[in-house]
C-alpha cells in the first residue's frame, strides 16, 4: 500500500475558521517580511479570543501556499484539558482539512514560542516552517528552556524567531497586568 503525502498538489480544503481571521494572503503582498507579518496578525487576532475564557493569549495560524487552512488560541481553561494548547488544536485542525496528518507543505505561525508538547507534534506533523513571535524563557522548547528541535528529532523544521515580537509580548504582559 503506497501512502500519499501532503505535497503541493492542489487540493479542497474544508476549513473553519473563527470570525475575523483572514482567509488568504491580500494580493500585493509580494515580500516575504510583511507575508510572515500579515500571517503572524492574524494569530494574534486568533490569541485575543483566548482571553476572555481566562487562558494564556496564545494564537496560532496554519497556512498552506498563503492560505490560512487552519487557526486556534489557547482554550486549557474553557476545555479544563491540558492539551488544549493553541498549536495542537491548530495541527488537529489542519490535519482534518487537509485529511492527514503530515503537514509537509504547511507553516506554523505562533504568537509564543511553542513548549514540549507542541514542539513535538510540530515534529510529528513534519510541518517544515515555524513562525514564533514572543520567545518562552521558561518554558520554550525552541531555544527558551531548551531546543527540542537540536536534538536527534526525526524532523527538524526551520526556526524564524521575533516575528512581530513585541506586538506579540506586550499581548501577554497586557493581560497578564489585568490579572495581578
Amino acid at each position: 500500500m503506497s501512502v500519499k503525502y501532503d505535497t503541493d498538489r492542489p487540493i479542497k480544503v474544508i476549513k473553519s475558521l473563527p470570525e475575523g481571521i483572514a482567509e488568504c494572503l491580500p494580493d500585493g503582498i509580494a515580500d516575504e517580511f510583511e507575508r510572515r507579518k500579515f500571517f503572524m496578525r492574524e494569530a494574534i487576532k486568533a490569541a485575543w479570543a483566548s482571553s476572555s475564557s481566562g487562558d494564556v493569549p496564545v494564537g496560532c495560524v496554519i497556512v498552506r501556499h498563503n492560505e490560512i487552512i487552519a487557526a486556534a488560541c489557547n482554550e486549557r481553561e474553557r476545555n479544563k484539558c491540558a492539551t488544549s494548547h493553541a498549536e495542537l488544536t491548530a495541527i488537529e485542525r489542519a490535519c482534518a482539512a487537509l485529511g492527514g496528518w503530515r503537514l509537509v507543505s504547511c507553516e506554523l505561525f505562533v504568537t509564543l514560542e511553542p513548549c514540549p508538547m507542541c514542539a513535538g507534534a510540530i515534529v510529528n506533523a513534519r510541518i517544515p516552517k515555524v513562525y514564533i513571535g514572543a520567545p518562552d524563557p521558561k518554558g520554550g522548547a525552541a531555544g527558551g528552556m531548551f531546543d527540542l528541535f537540536s536534538t536527534g528529532v526525526n524532523h527538524k523544521p526551520e526556526i524564524y524567531r521575533d516575528i512581530l515580537k513585541d506586538d506579540c509580548s506586550r499581548l501577554l504582559t497586557e493581560i497578564f497586568k489585568g490579572k495581578r
